[in-house]
């Protein structure tokens, strides 16, 4: 499970170097993709394939289901970290996500999240005092 929140660097050639806590779980290989709120995801490999496997189960005849495909699957590559434990993004993800030099990466359980460090903050100050306010179950079954 990852968890957390780190906020290393992109270097020139729009590489990451991912937070220790994470490498073992994304040694074999990992993919990234768009993810919404204009972040990126980041799955271990196996994650990813379990998620394709789910969404062969998509209808075709939906048109949101096929936007939403697109979108995702298009967006995807995969990768394997060097040995210092880097990943190349490349220009059109660091482009979909807005990403400069500053970034902050979350864990999110099963899946990582890469996001503008600025976008990041903002999306903090927003969200916080909902978060808080919550009084009813978002999650079924949780808190």
């Amino acid at each position: 499970m990852f968890l957390g929140t780190y906020e290393p660097r992109l270097d020139e050639k729009g590489r990451l170097i991912l937070p220790a806590k994470y490498r073992d779980e994304l040694e074999a290989g990992l993919v990234l993709t768009r993810g919404q709120e204009r972040c990126l995801y980041v799955f271990p490999m196996a994650e990813f394939e379990r998620i394709a496997q789910q969404l062969r189960s998509a209808p075709v005849n939906s048109k949101q289901s096929r936007d939403y495909l697109r979108l995702f699957l298009s967006g995807a590559t995969d990768e394997v970290p060097d040995k210092q434990g880097r990943v190349t993004i490349p220009p059109g993800l660091r482009r979909y996500a807005n990403l400069g030099r500053d970034v902050v990466v979350i864990g999110a359980g099963h899946r990582v999240e890469i996001w503008d460090a600025e976008a990041w903050n903002d999306y903090l100050a927003e969200q916080e005092e909902p978060f808080a306010a919550t009084a009813e179950e978002v999650i079924p079954g949780v808190l």
